[in-house]
This record gives C-alpha cells, structure tokens and sequence, in this order.
C-alpha cells in the first residue's frame, strides 16, 4: 500500500509523539506531583526514572528482528500496546511497584516504534521521499513534548486524569496504525533474503554511532540540569521552568528539515553546524540563567538543533543500512541513549563538586569538540 508522503510523515510523527513524547519525557514532568501524592523518595524517583531507559536499550538489542519479522503494522501496534498499558499502570499506580511497571511499558514502546515506522516507510513511500518523512517523523518528539507541557500546567494536581487521557491517545494511535500502516516493510516483488552487512557499512555505522553517542552525551547536562539552574543560579520561579520544554518542544519540530540540510550540506557538516548550535544554547543558558527571554532564546536554539541531530543520525543509520531501515533506527537511537546516560551521570557528579556554572561550561566545550570532528562523519548517500 502506497501512502503520499505527507499523510504518512503526519501519521509517524503523531505517533512518535505519543511513543516518546508523552511516554517517555512527559514523566519528568509530573515527577513532583506523583512523588507528593505517593509519598515516594527522591531516591525512589530516581530509580524508577531509570527504568524507562534500561527498558529502551533492552528493547533496541531485539527490535529490529522483532519488527522486521512482525512487519510495520503489527510490530506498531505493538508498541502502541505497550504504550496503552503503561500509560494505564501509570494513571493507576498506588505504588513504586506500579508506577515502576508503567514507566518501564512506556520505554519498551519508546525502543519498538521508531523501527516498526522506519520500516513501514520503506514500502509505503517513494524512495526519494523516505528521508525526508523520516526527519519529520522523528521531530513529532517535539509535539509530544510541546503537548505534554500544558496538560502537566493544567492538571498538576490531577496526574492520574492527564496519564489516562494519554493511554486514549495511545490507543487511538494502535487504530492508526492498524489502519494505515503497512504490514510488512518490503515492496512489491522484494523478499525477505537480505545480504549481511559489509564490513565497511558496519564501519560506518560504528562512526555514526560515536557520533551519537557523543551528542547524547554532551546534550545531557541541558535535558537534565537546565531547569535547575536558571530556578538555582538565575532565581527564576520554577513553575516557569514549563515553559522552557514548551519552546524546546515547539521549535524542536523545526528538526524535520534534518534531511533536506543534509542533502544539501551534507551529514557531517550539518550535524557539525547543529552541535554549534548545542553549543551556543548551552552558554546562553549558563551565561544569563535569570533573563527569562534569553532562557526562551535557549530552549528554542536546543530543541531545533537537538531534533535536527536526531534527524540527521536516524536518517543516517538508516541510509548507511540498506535494506534494513529497522536496524539503522535502532542503533541511531541507542548510541543517543546511551550517551544521555553516560552524560547525565557525569554531570550530576561534577556538578556536586564545581557547580552548575563551571559543568554546563565544560560540557559547551566538550560539545564543540565533537563538532571539530565532523571530517570523521561518514559519507552519507544522498537520497
């Protein structure tokens, strides 16, 4: 089944946006709430807000075989399912236990959509068109986010009301995708015979890898400590700290230019240019905490040139693995995971010991380093 490019880009990134954005990084979110009415530690937060990761990366060593054997439809579906009954244990956690499980459902869902969407879009777009949706797929994190936000200013106290009304939307997504997905990831006349990768595609995925995982690493200290420093250092109310992700959500969309950028300027120039861009957010940030239109002017600048990297690397995996869209999803997507990881880990050390000031201004650097180094980037076909 054949799909312009337009309706199938809208249907991923609407689903994206419920997978990742309010499965995913809408937790955050509503952390102050659902520890208050649960009566759970900080401690106890910060272990459960780990399990939507440890599940991602678990679910990202299989997805690619799980979805390249479900096909597109059911493999979304699937995600979906997991995305429903993770969103639901949420709404109805009395616990850590269930509040636990749901977190974790929603990273499973998290680690399988992008694959099963990628997959699909090889069979239900033309060719020329497949980067391009895949960009503007990717950048449907930024709606999810964008709309997690007023929801979370809006029902603070009534949490388990916003959870619910997000497994509707989950659900509302597994009819979507049944509906309009394609079931498998092949054309007409393909087979499911695909020759093993080459050792340099391997190489060159490995290349595109670090650079991920670099750029996952350096973006950490932003995505974690951001709202706590202009709340700590600038003294801006917190409850302003919203308004921040709303921008980085909404201007993060933008992102879905990813792979006209690098059809034009190339892969590895233009993921240089957007870590520039990291960058100068992340100073601007560090330099004015308390100016409430420079923090806006930041989050802005991040959420463009974070979902522009995460385009270019999702576009890259998949083109530097042809034949296998669902592989170059899943390891675009986790050597970013990985990296947040890594990252969030050392700043929350380092910013114990100098501060938030002198640990986003080392992290600036270490992201311009990684852009210094954009000769290394793969070569990227165009499309």
């Amino acid at each position: 089944m054949m799909l312009s490019a337009t309706r199938y880009a809208v249907i991923g990134a609407g689903l994206i946006a419920v997978a990742y954005g309010l499965a995913r990084f809408a937790f955050g979110l509503f952390v102050p709430p659902i520890r208050d009415s649960l009566g759970l530690s900080p401690s106890v937060m910060g272990l459960i807000g780990a399990l939507p990761f440890v599940s991602f990366v678990l679910t990202s060593l299989f997805a690619s075989a799980v979805v390249e054997r479900l096909g597109a439809r059911r493999a979304a579906m699937l995600a979906g399912g997991f995305a429903v009954a993770g969103l639901g244990l949420v709404s109805q956690s009395a616990g850590p236990g269930t509040l636990g499980a749901g977190v974790f459902l929603c990273g499973i869902a998290t680690g399988m959509m992008m694959p099963a969407l990628s997959l699909g879009n090889q069979a239900a777009v033309v060719p020329a068109r497949q980067g391009r949706v895949n960009a503007i797929m990717n950048a449907g994190t930024g709606i999810g986010v964008a709309v997690s936000v007023p929801v979370t200013l809006l029902l603070t106290d009534a949490w388990r009301t916003a959870y619910m009304s997000f497994a509707v939307l989950a659900a509302a997504g597994v009819v979507v995708a049944w509906r309009w997905l394609p079931d498998n990831g092949r054309r007409a006349g393909e087979t499911d015979q695909r020759p093993p990768l080459s050792r340099e595609e391997r190489r060159h995925l490995l290349r595109m890898s670090a650079f991920a995982a670099g750029m996952g690493f350096v973006s950490a200290v932003y995505w974690v400590f951001g709202p706590d420093m202009v709340v700590v250092l600038g003294g801006m109310p917190m409850t302003l700290t919203g308004w921040l992700w709303l921008v980085v959500g909404l201007v993060g969309v933008a992102g879905g230019i990813a792979s006209e950028l690098m059809d034009r300027f190339g892969a590895g120039c233009t993921q240089s240019a957007a870590l520039i861009g990291l960058a100068v957010a992340m100073g601007l940030l560090m330099l004015a905490p308390g100016a409430l239109p420079v923090a806006l002017l930041s989050a802005g600048l991040f959420g463009f040139a974070y979902m522009t990297l995460t385009g270019v690397y999702l576009v890259s995996g998949i083109r530097l693995a042809p034949g296998r869209p669902a592989l170059g999803a899943v390891v675009a997507f986790l050597a970013v995971a990985v990296g947040q990881a890594l990252g969030s880990s050392l700043a929350g050390i380092v910013v114990d010991q100098i501060g938030y000031f002198n640990t986003f201004g080392g992290f600036v650097c270490a992201c311009v380093v990684v852009a210094a180094l954009f000769p290394w980037y793969p070569a990227v076909r165009q499309a």
